[in-house]
């Protein structure tokens, strides 16, 4: 039965066009084409991959951050309540004002004070600022390493400026080393990607991050199997440039350097919109569908693809409308107010942190407006007086 399914799933006419056969792509001497068996080079990538992250953002990304100025907040640790901790972790984090009244009764605790322990148990969980920035630096760093040889590939070929050159010859077109070496690690890292999910920083696109990262490997790994890898590496090139500056602006944000923050956000809000909403609709996924259309190579793979680049298409819709926000914001206020792509828990932190910065300026208001000691010459003398200014 599993070999019938298998030699189901293989057959020609689902991942090659009509007329050619899996036979048509045995390697010769001097020429290799993908076989789907190669993926299997994915398994140890992803978790070199997985060694190499811990290394980065153990020895290079903390490192950094504290070269940056980057310092995590003290944080005041919630009392221990076993009732409160067990609700905690299996009911709800976030207690409704009935459930709070309860908790309270049951731990003779005003019902403020447990609202307050809540926050305070939430804020324990939020990631520090050094573990947000060593994970971008690490993504960071892979994206400006995998662009790097993304480009060097590219830069021999004229696929950058004639698109329609990356389908010459398909579905017989050579795999070079270089471009498969390159493909295995890509797909290595968003295989990482998917294995610490619930241990990364959860964004408030977690659930459009999931989708991308499962499109992008299953787009990746039938790309290869039906031998579309040239044209799957454009599309990967052409989402890693931004990338970089992503990653870069989100680095500067954690070291609050404002100015230099701004000028890579503003670089990559133009380089999104051309590269994700011209360049790759138009330049490749147009281009795709023209040449299986005007040729007659449809096949299953091709229909599987298409439908895997318009999604990934739709997703880069969604966070352009998020980065438009950004700007629009950039321009009214002359600053960006907020990473609309911040952490979920960052609410948590703002109510925290808010609540003490309120409560810090009231003191300091309090102690500043009992006398605010200036140095004045009284009228018709030349001597100094002091005055109580009221500070408004």
């Amino acid at each position: 039965m599993l070999v019938t399914l298998y030699e189901s799933f293989w057959k020609d006419e689902y991942w090659l066009p009509s007329g050619y056969t899996w036979a048509d792509l045995e390697d010769s001497d001097d020429i290799k084409y993908p076989h789907p068996k190669d993926l299997l080079a994915v398994i140890p990538t992803t978790f070199v991959l997985l060694v190499i992250r811990y290394i980065s953002e153990r020895f290079i990304g903390l490192p950094l951050s504290r070269v940056m100025g980057i310092r995590d907040p003290i944080r005041t640790k919630a009392t221990p309540n076993p009732i409160l901790e067990s609700f905690f972790q299996t009911h709800s984090k976030r207690p409704t004002k009935d459930e709070l009244s309860q908790l309270a009764s049951q731990c003779s605790l005003s019902t403020r004070q447990t609202e307050r322990w809540f926050r305070l148990r939430r804020n324990q969980e939020r990631p520090l600022l050094s573990k947000k920035f060593s994970e971008t630096c690490w993504r960071f760093l892979f994206y400006c390493c995998s662009f790097s040889g993304g480009f060097f590939v590219f830069c021999k070929k004229n696929w950058i400026s004639q698109p329609i050159s990356l389908l010459i010859g398909y579905p017989k077109q050579p795999l070079e080393p270089a471009l498969y070496w390159w493909y295995v690690m890509e797909l290595g890292f968003y295989f990482s990607l998917l294995l610490t999910l619930s241990f990364d920083v959860k964004r408030k696109d977690f659930k459009e991050q999931v989708i991308h990262h499962f499109a992008a490997i299953s787009l990746m790994s039938v790309s290869y199997s039906a031998n579309l890898v040239v044209s799957g590496a454009m599309v990967l090139l052409l989402h890693d440039v931004t990338d970089i500056l992503l990653e870069a602006g989100k680095m500067l944000n954690y070291a609050k350097r404002t100015v230099a923050q701004e000028v890579v956000f503003v670089i990559f809000a133009l380089l999104f919109i051309i590269t994700r909403l011209f360049y790759f609709p138009v330049r490749v996924i147009y281009f795709v569908f023209s040449f299986f259309e005007t040729n007659g190579m449809q096949n299953l793979a091709y229909y599987f693809c298409q439908t895997l680049l318009l999604v990934v298409l739709g997703l880069n819709v969604f966070w352009t409308s998020l980065i438009l926000k950004m700007v629009f914001n950039l321009f009214s206020d002359g600053r960006v107010k907020k990473d609309v792509r911040s952490d979920i828990d960052e609410s948590d932190m703002s109510d925290d942190e808010q609540l003490t910065t309120r409560q810090q300026s009231d003191r300091g208001l309090q102690s500043n407006g009992v006398t605010n000691i200036r140095s004045r010459k009284v009228q018709g003398t030349g001597q100094l007086a002091t005055e109580a200014v009221p500070v408004s």
